[in-house]
């Protein structure tokens, strides 16, 4: 929307009811601080909830509990249900508070009053905990740009007719907390989270109150308010994003005339740093016409029209796109302009260096491994959006923040598990950033807070997408934690029997009791106690005493511990078989071949003949000659080949370079390839488990099976830095080993 230069409100509603209000008597420079400001304070809040998520989220993943985990996760739905009402009302508290400064005092006054920190709804403790972050929060504040704020206040008494203070200032920082706090008067969390979201309000806020007071100053100097007052120092400079662009008249250099663009000192080095280099490509786009007349450089708002116009042509497939060459594309349009004028038409010098580097950065983008091919459609779509934003603001090159360029790296982030699927036209996040370049596309002229706009809208999109995959991601993890824990136990369950039976003649009963049912009553103590218990102990004695009984003896007292030693020996049998649930039939049944096991061998030891019960069958003895393997669950890595290769092997020294969060690309023939995550590293079972995009689970690998992988060249490592920085840094490297030549 067009609006000449003049700063619109973002609460526009809240705007228009302040201004109609009958009482209020604002002067417009001051409709004009409380717009600017109110510009400023909407930034930030968005910055602060963008970030809160990500904040949350790590107090979830560090938290001791369960239920302290769950406490930071429905913090999180929270926020993001209510994000928009609490921006919202703060903005209508601010719009308020500004109409009441401009109210005659006929009546008791409506001001909004400063944090009355002693009357908040909570209890005792919480409050005190509140009370003592905010007054630190504000006496920050005053303490760094006390002379800012007391400057504005004496500015604004000169103005209103109500008698104002530091803390009664609209644009104070105890009346900024109040604001805030009182637009998230609903929010249902625990004090430790309110805590946190203050922090991030001070963080994201409060900490550019400088920047706040020093335009609002500067605004009221303009229109001759107590110009006299001498200015407060700046605290910083270097870190400042450049202010918008107020007009966009440029002269017929192709320049932006002097004081229309401020680029800080920061933008302007790293932007002449990249025309050094660019230098060498000037001319690149030109007419190719045979003429003797001077050039003329186009203004960069002729620019920006032509730049729409190709934009309604953006061809849509990867086929068209590897064939447009957007430089080529303007050169067209040029000649066009200048035949038509009669006048030799070029490019202003920084225009052209802006559109030579934009063309190379997205020649590296098509080019990029690392993007599936399906995005690369999409992105492509959108140089002449991208170019027309750095024509607007230097700062595109510069500023990691900057929301064009935050939205394509975000993009790009986003899709990083992408894999040549033929379904990727009906995933969800395919059609999200479909909308996006379609929306771009369309309406983008030369207003970039659409930028802002549309990645507000990503990240909270990506934010309940990764919420979804983190928490299957969890499950996953403790999943295969778990059964890493079975497996070591069932292996120690294992080397126990084994110790005590391999080579061995024992009845075959026994051998079947201890194999099939009492290695399950080991393997759930084991699990629940460890084995170093007292518990995984009497697990052991009694599989000892049981092995004992039926083996025959001749020591002298060997029939008088056998009675000591039998009722106890069954008591603990009965009670280890009946908590591992196993058969009752079957339990019974032992009990009545152990019970004849054990006559023979009081019988034995008494040295009276054994004699059998009619019917009875003397029992089957076994020698147990092989290892004992319990079953379990079986794994996908036992089935990898049983290498041994040298630590300072090429493929180990890639696997270690391999953390939790790493994307890469598997070869799984020569059309297919796989795109996952290591999600978690199993120490007990050096197992490395890989997920995909969504949280579930598609790979286990051990580390000796990884190396062999990447050995073959099947297995590399997705670089995921930020595409436009990785992008950026390769075209720099272009440009001066060109220059070198």
């Amino acid at each position: 929307m067009h609006n000449d230069g003049k700063v619109v409100p973002l609460n526009k509603a809240a705007a228009d009811q302040a201004n109609q209000t009958p009482l209020a008597r604002l002067p417009v420079v001051l409709l004009q601080v409380r717009d600017k400001a109110a510009q400023q304070l909407k930034q930030g809040l968005q910055a602060l909830f963008d970030n809160a998520d990500d904040t949350l989220f790590e107090m979830a993943d560090r938290a001791c509990n369960n239920a302290e985990q769950n406490t930071f996760f429905e913090a999180m739905r929270d926020l993001r249900l209510k994000r928009k009402s609490i921006e919202r009302g703060f903005l209508e508290r601010l719009y308020e508070a500004f109409v009441a400064i401009g109210q005659y005092e006929i009546a008791e006054p409506v001001i909004t009053q400063p944090v009355n920190y002693d009357k908040l709804e909570l209890v005792a403790n919480d409050d005190l905990e509140r009370t003592v972050a905010l007054d630190a929060m504000v006496g920050k504040v005053l303490s760094r740009d006390g002379l800012a704020l007391g400057q504005l206040t004496a500015r604004l008494n000169s103005l209103v007719l109500k008698r104002l203070d530091d803390a009664s200032n609209p644009l104070g920082p105890a009346m900024l907390c109040d604001y805030f706090l009182e637009a998230g008067r609903n929010l249902g969390v625990e004090i430790k989270v309110k805590l946190i979201v203050l922090k991030l309000f001070e963080k994201y806020v409060l900490s550019d109150c400088d920047q706040l007071y020093l335009e609002a100053n500067q605004l009221l100097i303009a229109t001759g308010v107590l110009p006299e007052l001498k200015a407060a120092p700046a605290r910083r400079s270097a870190d400042r994003t450049p202010p918008r662009p107020s007009s966009r008249r440029e002269d017929q250099t192709g320049n932006s005339p002097a004081g229309a663009v401020h680029l800080d000192e920061n933008v302007q080095e790293v932007f002449g740093a990249l025309q050094e280099l660019l230098h060498q490509l000037r001319g690149s786009v030109a007419p190719k016409l045979e003429t003797s007349t001077e050039a003329q450089p186009i203004s960069t708002n002729d620019l920006m029209r032509l730049l729409s116009h190709l934009q309604q042509y953006v061809p849509s497939s990867q086929a068209a796109q590897d064939d447009y060459d957007l430089r080529y594309q303007l050169e067209q349009l040029l000649t066009r302009v200048s035949v038509k004028s009669g006048k030799f038409r070029v490019i202003g010098v920084m225009d052209e260096d802006v559109i030579n580097l934009i063309a190379m950065l997205f020649e590296f983008i098509l080019d990029d491994r690392i993007l599936p091919d399906s995005l690369k459609a999409l992105i492509g779509r959108l140089q002449i959006p991208m170019l027309k934003v750095a024509v607007l603001d230097k700062s595109f090159f510069s500023r990691g923040s900057h929301p064009a360029r935050r939205l394509l790296n975000e993009i790009a982030s986003a899709a990083m598990g992408w894999g040549n699927r033929d379904d990727y036209q009906r995933d969800s996040l395919y059609l999200r950033i479909e909308q996006i370049v379609q929306r771009l596309l369309n309406d983008f002229v030369d207003d970039p807070a659409i930028f802002s706009e549309l990645l507000a809208d990503f990240l909270a999109f990506t934010a309940d997408e990764r919420r979804r995959s983190e928490l299957l991601e969890q499950r996953t993890r403790d999943a295969e934690e778990g059964r890493a824990k079975a497996e070591l136990a069932r292996h120690r369950v294992q080397q126990e029997l084994n110790r005590r039976l391999l080579g061995k003649l024992l009845p075959q009963v026994v051998v079947r009791l201890l194999e099939e049912a009492w290695s399950k009553v080991l393997l759930l103590t084991c699990l629940k106690h460890g084995d170093g218990s007292p518990q995984w102990q009497e697990g052991l004695a009694t599989m000892d005493d049981l092995i004992w009984s039926v083996e025959p003896h001749d020591e002298p007292d060997a029939h008088q511990r056998l009675l000591e030693v039998v009722p106890g020996l069954l008591k603990s049998l009965r009670d280890g078989l009946t908590s591992s649930a196993f058969d009752p039939f079957a339990t019974s049944e032992f009990f009545s071949q152990l019970e004849v096991l054990h006559v023979q061998a009081l019988k034995r030891d008494a040295h009276q003949p054994a004699q059998l019960a009619e019917g009875q069958q003397p029992p089957a003895l076994v020698a147990v000659v092989e290892e004992i393997v319990l079953a379990g669950h079986g794994d996908a890595a036992d089935s990898e080949p049983l290498v041994r290769l040298p630590a300072d092997d090429p493929g180990l020294l890639q696997v270690d370079k391999l953390r939790p969060g790493s994307w890469v690309e598997i070869k799984e023939d020569d059309d297919n390839r796989l795109r996952c995550k290591l999600t978690a590293i199993i120490e007990a079972t050096g197992k490395y488990v890989f997920v995909n995009r969504t949280g579930m689970k598609v790979l286990e690998k051990t580390r000796m099976g990884l190396a062999v992988e990447f050995r073959r060249g099947s297995v590399r490592i997705l670089d995921d830095a930020l595409l436009f920085d990785r992008a950026l840094d390769s075209v720099v490297t272009n440009l001066r080993q060109r220059k070198g030549k």
